[in-house]
């Protein structure tokens, strides 16, 4: 018989602590005399509550470690109940959120999308944007352990060719996670707290720069103001480029620094591309823009490499309306975002490390044509690729453009334009934030949607967040029957 204990154990631990950190936001509601702090003690008494009990009452079944079935349950569980207790406050404070937006922006939060319903920020309550800040920034450690420990060990994507770079869990995934966590926490932190004093040496408000530091590590985009970071132009733009990349290279290579091995980041193929892909997509949307403001070239490049960036990295902010920058610009705003960053990082979308696989693949398959005779193996930063990366990499790609194409038909048929429809679909599955065109793009937001549309795009940032494969996986026969 299935058993859900490990599972329930783990999560209730998760919520309780979720439930936990609900304490902040309302510390800084009743310093600053605003009347909805109770909200959040409210919120936090019935997370706490729910979760505590859920944990003791499974408690005296957890095993040394979890098996596969539980392991795929406990990774798409987690992203589905902590984004339920994460909209309690959106329901019960200020922004009066019906239940469709109050989950549509915690499952934005937790997944670090960035996409936003909400209207008004600059006049919400602190508390209820500290909150959203403080959602992303668990859900982007969240999903770090997620793919150094969890994604590595089920095959997903490809993700097991890290699976010795991200340590040995088999059959420990419970007290490796622990260990992992513990590290990446000290250099999660330690990156935030500089991002913090950095926005703050350079003029943004202390509280400005604490909600702006949990959003730029975690590459999640919430911001405290209607207009993004457009409210914070100038050389902040630089700081936030220079931590959404440090956040969306892979942590592991972080880990191994702390311990001794210098230069790891730069001995990491997929890190080396993803700087490369950055520059060389800096350098043409800066030529482009020289030609759409030509005695602005600091301008061109610092919003080139801002905003290159923020969708590179799935973090989402817009420091201007980039709808205005022309048909060739918007074409590579759309499709950078289906690039990604690093696997093991906070970023999000398809992962450079699997176009660099699939490239790969193309270029033996092309020298196999060319010489049939000969022995061609493809090959990943120096080493041959197993057979079963090559086959999960393809397979996610094939999901990937699939479910892509299904959820674009779907928001087509809740009444979406073409544009809208597409878009929307891309930046959810992809967790990027913003979308293109008047209603989702950088000067707009996801208020206007219908209903329908947003429980669409909430499922959709759950799918792409666990990289599509875990959440297909448990929707199978064959996985509750092993």
């Amino acid at each position: 018989m299935f058993d859900l204990r490990p599972v329930g154990y783990v999560i209730g631990l998760l919520t309780a602590v979720l439930g936990v950190t609900m304490l902040l936001p309302m510390a800084v509601d009743l310093t600053e005399g605003r009347g909805e702090w109770h909200v959040f003690l409210e919120a936090a008494i019935i997370t706490i509550l729910c979760g505590g009990i859920t944990a003791l009452s499974c408690a005296n079944g957890v095993p040394e470690g979890l098996t596969i079935q539980q392991t795929f349950l406990l990774t798409s569980l987690v992203w589905v109940v902590l984004p339920l207790f994460g909209a309690i406050p959106f329901v019960l404070g200020a922004t009066d959120a019906r239940i469709v937006d109050a989950f549509f922006e915690a499952m934005s939060g937790l997944t670090t999308t960035g996409s936003t319903v909400f209207v008004g920020l600059d006049t919400l309550p602190r508390g209820i944007l500290l909150w959203r800040g403080i959602l992303q920034w668990l859900g982007g450690i969240g999903i770090i352990v997620v793919a150094m420990v969890f994604l590595p060990e089920l095959r997903v994507g490809g993700m097991q060719i890290f699976r010795s770079e991200a340590f040995e869990t088999m059959g420990k995934i419970l007290p490796r996670a622990g260990a992992i966590a513990a590290q990446i926490s000290v250099i999660y932190v330690g990156l935030t707290l500089a991002c913090a004093i950095c926005y703050f040496a350079l003029g943004m408000g202390a509280f400005d720069a604490t909600v702006h530091a949990l959003t730029t590590v975690s590459t999640g985009g919430f911001s405290t103001r209607d207009a993004s970071f457009g409210a914070f132009s100038g050389p902040m733009e630089y700081v936030a480029s220079l931590f959404m990349i440090l956040a969306a290279l892979p942590f592991v290579r972080y880990v191994q620094m702390l311990n001794g091995s210098h230069g790891a980041i730069f001995r990491d193929s997929q890190a080396r591309a993803f700087l490369w892909t950055i520059g060389v997509l800096v350098a043409v949307v800066f030529v482009a823009l020289l030609h759409i403001f030509p005695h602005h070239w600091e301008k061109s490049l610092r919003e080139a490499l801002f905003n290159i960036t923020s969708i590179i990295t799935g973090t989402g902010y817009a420091s201007v309306d980039y709808m205005s920058w022309g048909a060739f610009v918007i074409t590579i705003f759309f499709f950078i975002g289906l690039i990604g960053g690093c696997a093991g990082s906070t970023a999000c979308s398809v992962k450079i490390f699997r176009y660099q696989i699939l490239f790969a693949s193309i270029r033996a398959q092309t020298r196999r044509i060319h010489a049939p005779h000969a022995i061609v193996t493809a090959r990943y930063d120096g080493r041959p690729i197993a057979e079963d990366v090559l086959s999960s990499v393809m397979t996610f790609f094939v999901f990937f453009v699939v479910t892509l194409g299904v959820l674009s038909v779907l928001l087509a048929m809740t009444g979406l334009d073409f544009v809208t429809a597409l878009s929307g679909a891309a930046t959810a599955l992809a967790n990027i934030g913003p979308g293109l065109g008047d209603t989702i793009g950088p000067a707009g937001n996801f208020a206007p949607l219908n209903d329908a549309a947003k429980w669409l795009l909430a499922i959709a940032m759950f799918i792409g967040r666990l990289e599509l494969m875990v959440v297909y996986a448990i929707l199978t026969v064959n996985f509750w029957r092993a």
